[in-house]
């Protein structure tokens, strides 16, 4: 009997986590914050498990809640984003003036320099995240905000969802587009393919490429195709070709680095 495939976003966490658990799943660099963050599928798993635990315990978030999501390319966005489809709720991709979208959110996540005018807004729950490279919480905010940071650290590491996600239900809106939590992994496998991306590969994605391609693409693709990902904040090019030997890349998404192949064109 065939073992049927991973039926959501989350589906695919778990089956990085049983592949390699103390691998590097995601390895977040910023040079402008001069910052390198390493995440096995364990200690990804974790973060994940964690916000999930925080939207469904302090948010009510289940099956049908919209998640709102203000932030941009980073390794907290990605476990903010598989918490969500964890929970199998709908993830709303928006920015901070798109009053539309975010006014029917459930509860909108949003990086510390983006609340100044959604406190302005309606909004039923607002959490603030520091994008700290090492998590830590917001310095020096006194907004109504919750802080993402000081609220997630007590939950727990091991999260079990109230109601099973429904992989039929929405699980991203995306301005027209509108994807069913299954339809993510579909379209993720799908993409995966076209790219060229295979297991064990190491990919090296630049954050301003990710932020135009979208989550599928830099976060669900990698993880449908039982790769990792590299992922490169405002890089410094004299310093990629170094980076990616040190990181044993293997192919890259969004930039060019001689003698490694670029996913998406003719070889």
């Amino acid at each position: 009997m065939q073992t049927p495939g991973p039926a959501t976003p989350a589906d695919l966490l778990r089956e990085a986590l049983r592949r390699s658990p103390a691998a590097p799943l995601i390895t977040a660099y910023d040079d402008v914050a001069a910052s390198r963050v390493e995440l096995s599928a364990t200690t990804f798993a974790n973060w994940v498990a964690k916000t999930a635990n925080l939207l469904q315990e302090e948010f009510d978030v289940a099956p049908g809640s919209r998640v709102a999501v203000v932030l941009p390319v980073h390794w907290q966005t990605a476990a903010v984003l598989l918490a969500a489809w964890s929970c199998g709720a709908t993830v709303v991709e928006a920015a901070a003036e798109d009053d539309g979208a975010l006014a029917d959110a459930d509860v909108v996540l949003a990086d510390e320099g983006r609340l100044p005018p959604l406190e302005e807004l309606d909004l039923p729950e607002l959490v603030g995240l520091s994008l700290h490279p090492l998590g830590l919480g917001m310095t020096g905010y006194a907004g109504p905000a919750r802080d993402f940071a000081v609220e997630v650290r007590t939950h727990g590491d091991v999260f079990t969802a109230w109601q099973p996600p429904d992989p039929a239900a929405p699980g991203l809106l995306l301005g027209e587009l509108e994807l069913s939590l299954a339809g993510l992994v579909e379209t993720a496998t799908e993409l995966a393919g076209r790219l060229g991306i295979v297991a064990g590969d190491r990919v090296l994605v630049d954050a301003r490429t990710a932020a135009e391609a979208g989550p599928v693409a830099w976060l669900l693709a990698p993880l449908a195709a039982g790769a990792s990902v590299v992922l490169v904040t405002a890089p410094d090019p004299s310093r990629l070709p170094r980076r990616a030997a040190d990181e044993r890349v293997t192919a890259t998404l969004g930039t060019r680095i001689d003698g490694i192949r670029e996913l998406g064109r003719p070889a």
